[in-house]
């Protein structure tokens, strides 16, 4: 009986402790494809700092299809998640899945993309990509002399993220009226249509010198598509601060990027999912921009996994 005892202590001690580890809840994070290592990096330092908090996380892509999004904030919904963070599929077509958790009294908090509703998420933490937008092109217009023709690569157009970027790009270089964009074509986002359209638009326009992409994935998509074309002479600028792009700015084959602080951004939200969980504190304000910081290859060597150790 006395062993008896001893065993049944030992496994409620077990289940108090099993239940003590995961009593804080699921946290989804939901991003767009991990192919691409910006999004990858939301997943790992979601889940990790999840877990340091005592959560379990679980990580979901949804592809930028709002269907399936909606399929997993459903599931969060049913799992009755503790909160969700989301790099959402669309500034429109999202506000539906957020709404849907909201009214099920689940905390959303937006990384990355903002949707076009404010009050729904507690808070939508983005990189301030016109500021980072309008720093790298500041690099790329030097690197261009001033003059020449050039292409830009869109992103998703239904994305704020693409509209932002493209709008403060041209900010800064429309004011150098020897600089003229003769292609401009979306490459939402992908390398692979990246390289595919950097192809086709140096068929058609070989004049050109220069490149503008929306993001680093189709910017390494074009280096690639220019550098198998014997054309290293074109000048290339992204946005992300990815690894692949900074090999290539190492390489002398990109001129810049603008780096997001993603780590750091999706940190802040989960550190922010857990001030609400726990004690019911709100973010001082629901948007809130992070700078990015202009990459070239005079600091370069300061970026690794989309965190920045330079000065």
């Amino acid at each position: 009986m006395k062993k008896f005892f001893t065993v049944a202590l030992a496994l409620v001690m077990m289940m108090s402790f099993a239940f003590s580890a995961c009593a804080a809840g699921i946290i989804y994070i939901i991003t767009p494809s991990t192919s691409n290592p910006f999004f990858g990096t939301e997943q790992t330092v979601g889940a990790a700092k999840a877990k340091e908090l005592g959560y379990e996380p679980k990580c979901f892509s949804h592809d930028d299809d709002a269907a399936i999004q909606l399929q997993l904030f459903e599931a969060a919904i049913s799992e009755k998640a503790a909160a969700i963070i989301c790099d959402n599929a669309g500034a429109d077509a999202s506000i539906e899945a957020v709404r849907k958790a909201v009214d099920a009294k689940i905390p959303v908090f937006l990384i990355d993309r903002e949707i076009n509703a404010t009050g729904l998420a507690l808070a939508q933490i983005v990189a301030d990509n016109a500021q980072g937008a309008a720093a790298i092109a500041e690099k790329w217009v030097e690197a261009m002399n001033y003059t020449g023709k050039y292409a830009e690569l869109l992103g998703l157009e239904s994305d704020t993220n693409c509209q932002v970027r493209s709008q403060n790009y041209h900010a800064v270089i429309d004011e150098y009226k020897d600089l003229e964009m003769v292609a401009q074509q979306s490459a939402n986002w992908s390398q692979t249509e990246g390289y595919a359209k950097t192809e086709a638009i140096l068929q058609a326009h070989p004049e050109i010198t220069g490149i503008i992409c929306g993001n680093d994935t189709m910017a390494c998509g074009a280096t690639q598509a220019c550098i198998d074309a014997g054309r290293k002479d074109i000048k290339i600028i992204g946005l992300d601060g990815s690894d692949d792009a900074a090999a290539y700015i190492k390489s002398g084959n990109m001129v810049g990027t603008a780096l997001q602080q993603i780590a750091r951004i999706t940190e802040v939200a989960v550190e922010q999912a857990d001030a609400f969980i726990k004690n019911g504190t709100k973010p001082a304000t629901e948007k809130q921009l992070v700078p990015c910081i202009a990459i070239t290859k005079d600091n370069v060597e300061f970026l690794k996994a989309f965190v920045y150790t330079g000065k």
